[in-house]
This record gives C-alpha cells, structure tokens and sequence, in this order.
C-alpha cells in the first residue's frame, strides 16, 4: 500500500469552503420551493460575470473587496452553523456553488445523514459529481439567457445541461428580463428537453418584480411553463440577507 493510499481522508475540521454569507431562516424566494422555510448558505465565486447580477459581491473584485465580501470556513463550521437552527430546508447558492463541488459534497452528506433537505442554485454550466447528486433534493438550475451580456459558448454548456437534465432531480429556471429571452428559453428547452420549466421576472425592487410578473403570466401559460415570482424581493426589497 502507498503512503497516499494509506493517508486518511480529511476530516469537516480540514475541508474548508469559501463563503460569501450565511442567513436565515428566511423564505425561499424562487422557484418550486417559494414560501418554505429555509437557511441560506452562499458561495463565493463565479464563473460567469452576468450584467443583472443581484449578487456580485460573490465575484466581482474590481468592485467588491474579497477580503471584506469572502472568508474560509471549515466544512464543520459552516454544518455546525446549519443546524443549530430548526430549519428542515437547507438551500445552497452562490455566486456558483460548484466550482467548489469537491469540498461542498462532504457538507452535502453530512447535511443529508443529518436528515435536511438541500437543494442547490446552479447556473447550469458545470455537472454535479455523483456523490454530490446521491445527497441534493433538488437542483435549480438557471441557465443565463442572452440578456445577461455573457457570450453563449460560457454561458451555455451543453454536457453540463444534459448531465443535470439526467440526475431526475433538476427544475430549470429562467430570469426573463426582455421578449427575446422567451425566444431563447423556448429554443433551448426544445434543444435539450428542459424540463420542468419555471420563469420569473429580473428586478430587484418590488415594482419591478410585480410588472414583470403581468408581462410574463399570459407568454407562461402559453408555453405549458410555471410562473415564479422573487418573494424575498416582494418582501424585503433589495436587503441582502433576506
């Protein structure tokens, strides 16, 4: 046997992840799972830089101080923080969780043995290990659409798309911020049987979400999609934490 082979696993004390915030209980604001109780947990990182982002404090450091908005945490630390409060739901989100899929599955399994569910906020360009799939309740995967100013080759991944697709445990949720996002959406769902499908209007101020919402509730019920508001926004507006 080989010194590397023989070498222990590395325990949650070791594993460290990058962290951009944890909050809550709060209320999931998105998608299938609106309105149930939850905590937060948000990565710092991105591998994309979308125009619209409503949290570029996770990336952005031309902007944003990374020493200020990002700290590493053990694995231990951040499970210890989760369930010390009595919340069944346990969302992770980012920035883009998965660039760190390595480091977050250990959390994943022991978040799982400990008998939370998670669900998991993923831009859709890279695939989940399946030792982190065996664990998440849910991905909510959002690919970017034109609208976010990121060239498509970045932005659209179609291995990664097909592999989340492929786990049976993926909903996939567009921001919707112009008529031509439709376009995109209803021609990428068609290209890689996207289902199903929730859209939800961009903006981060209530006004705006309400509006969008009009304009996206009859293009919705037209296209068999589901329709989602951002409820965090309706309630808290733009306050960070919430």
């Amino acid at each position: 046997m080989t010194a590397a082979a023989a070498a222990p696993a590395p325990t949650n004390a070791e594993v460290t992840l990058r962290v951009a915030e944890l909050f809550g209980p709060t209320l999931q604001g998105e998608g299938p799972s609106a309105g149930q109780r939850a905590v937060f947990v948000r990565l710092s990182g991105c591998n994309l830089d979308c125009g619209w982002c409503d949290t570029p404090y996770t990336w952005d450091w031309a902007r944003f101080d990374p020493a200020q908005e990002s700290r590493t945490l053990p694995v231990q630390a951040v499970l210890d923080w989760i369930l010390g409060r009595d919340t069944d739901l346990v969302v992770i989100t980012g920035g883009e969780p998965l660039i760190q899929h390595a480091r977050l599955t250990p959390l994943a399994q022991a978040l799982a043995a400990a008998g939370r569910r998670i669900e998991i906020e993923t831009n859709g360009t890279i695939a989940p290990p399946d030792r982190l799939i065996e664990c998440v309740e849910r991905f909510n995967v959002s690919p970017k659409l034109g609208g976010s100013g990121v060239p498509i080759g970045r932005r659209i991944r179609p291995a990664a798309l097909e592999a989340l697709r492929g786990t049976g445990k993926a909903v996939f949720k567009f921001v919707i911020g112009a008529p031509e996002d439709l376009a995109e959406l209803a021609d990428l769902q068609a290209r890689f049987g996207l289902a199903p499908v929730w859209v939800m209007p961009q903006g981060t101020h209530p006004a705006d979400v309400v509006e969008g919402l009009r304009a996206l509730a009859e293009p919705t019920l037209a296209h068999g999609w589901n329709l989602s508001s951002r409820l965090h926004v309706l309630v808290w507006g733009d306050q960070r934490g919430r």
